[in-house]
């Protein structure tokens, strides 16, 4: 009688094997979920942001002074830039600087006047109009001249009527066109618009734009210099304890993440403490502004810090303080290799 033969044991019946359709208990899961990690996450972060305020709290008046130059090298531009708004708005608005005069013919009537200033302020290029008649032209005259009783032998008004057109743009090229189709409107005896006033206007604006923009970026080179220095003194301070975190495996993100937080709170520090100077500075110089223009018989005032702008410049202190931080991290961080 022959042996059966015994067929060869399948992949899954070897010794030790696992069957395929059978879970082994010492098989790993897939590891952990997306809220573990996303907690883990936060707690890191949270971490890095107290450690941050803790190591800076350690040294206030170190922290606040350099605090306090970024506020103030933030506080020059943003102050000119509101200094220049406030003269715009004192020179009565670019639109006033910049009217037409349109001179009538002498033997013009009130009602032609009149009727010529409503067709000119319903045109769309226009945002004001106002007649002024020969006689209230006269009395202005004689008001302002101090010449009233010598005016007053005159035998007849020499002056026309005028009638006052505001733009609604100031455009140089703009202007010229409407002068010229305002000069051929019938009555019309002659059309007189100061260009040279508007030129010199443009450009002196113009010239304090270039001139804020030009200290802005200079000003923000010196804040990223500023931020980076006092970054690489908290590295060069930590440099043992960050060549032990990467010895035992810490990535540059982890290194990187506790420098970050710091600029981004010297940032906040330096945009409030900036707020608060230019609201000060301000307030401080608008008693003296007040007087003067009370003097003139005017109840201009200086404007505040609009809270758009201060939020902008808050915004921007923490954006700088965060990537001068950056910069410095990524400087230094292939030198904080452990040895």
């Amino acid at each position: 009688m022959s042996a059966k033969q015994i067929p060869p044991p399948k992949p899954a019946e070897r010794v030790g094997a696992t069957p395929r359709n059978v879970e082994s208990p010492d098989r790993q899961d897939d590891g952990p979920d997306f809220r573990t990690l996303l907690l883990a996450w936060l707690e890191s972060h949270r971490a890095s942001l107290m450690d941050s305020l803790r190591r800076l709290g350690r040294q206030p008046i170190g922290s606040f002074f350099t605090c306090l130059v970024m506020a103030i090298a933030l506080s020059l531009p943003m102050g000119l830039s509101l200094l220049l708004s406030n003269v715009e708005r004192l020179g009565g608005s670019w639109q006033r600087a910049a009217q037409i005069s349109l001179f009538m013919k002498i033997d013009a009537s009130e009602s032609q006047g009149q009727k010529l200033r409503d067709e000119i302020a319903a045109m769309p290029d226009v945002a004001e109009a106002e007649w002024i008649s020969r006689e209230q032209a006269l009395a202005e005259l004689q008001q302002q001249s101090g010449l009233g009783e010598a005016l007053k032998e005159l035998p007849e008004n020499p002056l026309p009527g005028v009638v006052l057109v505001t733009p609604r743009e100031v455009d140089k090229a703009g202007l010229e066109a409407l002068r010229q189709r305002l000069a051929e409107m019938p009555g019309i005896e002659q059309a007189q618009l100061d260009l040279v006033w508007v030129e010199r206007l443009s450009a002196i604006l113009k010239l304090g734009e270039r001139f804020v923009f030009g200290l802005a970026v200079l000003l923000i080179l010196a804040l990223l210099l500023v931020i980076g220095n006092t970054i690489r003194l908290h590295i060069e301070n930590r440099r043992t304890e960050i060549e032990v975190i990467k010895l035992v495996g810490g990535t540059d993100g982890y290194v990187r993440r506790p420098f970050l937080y710091m600029g981004a709170i010297y940032g906040t520090g330096a945009g409030l403490l900036a707020w608060l100077v230019l609201a000060y500075g301000l307030n401080w110089l608008n008693d003296a502004v007040v007087r003067l223009a009370g003097l003139y018989g005017s109840d201009f005032a200086l404007a505040g810090v609009p809270l758009g702008d201060g939020l902008s410049l808050l915004v921007g202190a923490v954006l700088l303080g965060y990537i001068g931080a950056w910069l410095a991290v990524a400087r230094h961080l292939s030198e904080l290799a452990p040895r």
